[in-house]
């Protein structure tokens, strides 16, 4: 009788680690749509578009636009040893940018601080190529 408790408890542990490892079901892409680079953080997809003077951040959630009213964020970016900030911003309902004078490069990391309205503020990190 104890074997079989002792069984029983090992397959519903091995169950719960299953899950609890992040094996959900992926029925959507995490390509770009917008021939930015994409990232998968909190299961939802951060595009981010880079150019010199704009750099716009779309958000998808299980492959669905999210409408980003009330949102807010900034953006980190570090090229070799340079590191410079700039504010994002709503534009449109389903995208956040930032303006300005932006030193781009193939290896660019850029940091992305959101908040969206009644989550947590996330980072997600992405290296442009």
């Amino acid at each position: 009788m104890k074997f079989q408790t002792l069984i029983a408890a090992a397959l519903i542990l091995l169950s719960g680690a299953s899950r609890a490892s992040g094996n959900h079901d992926h029925a959507h892409e995490h390509k770009p749509l917008h021939g930015g680079v994409v990232v998968e953080a909190n299961d939802m997809d951060f595009e981010l578009v880079a150019k010199p003077g704009l750099i716009t951040l779309h958000v998808r959630d299980h492959g669905k636009v999210l409408k980003l009213s009330g949102a807010s964020g900034k953006l980190t970016l570090l090229t070799g040893k340079e590191q410079s900030e700039a504010p994002l911003a709503l534009a449109g309902e389903d995208r956040l940018e930032a303006k300005g004078s932006f030193k781009l490069e193939p290896g660019t990391r850029v940091v992305a601080t959101i908040t969206l309205p009644g989550k947590k503020p996330s980072n997600v990190r992405f290296t442009l190529r």
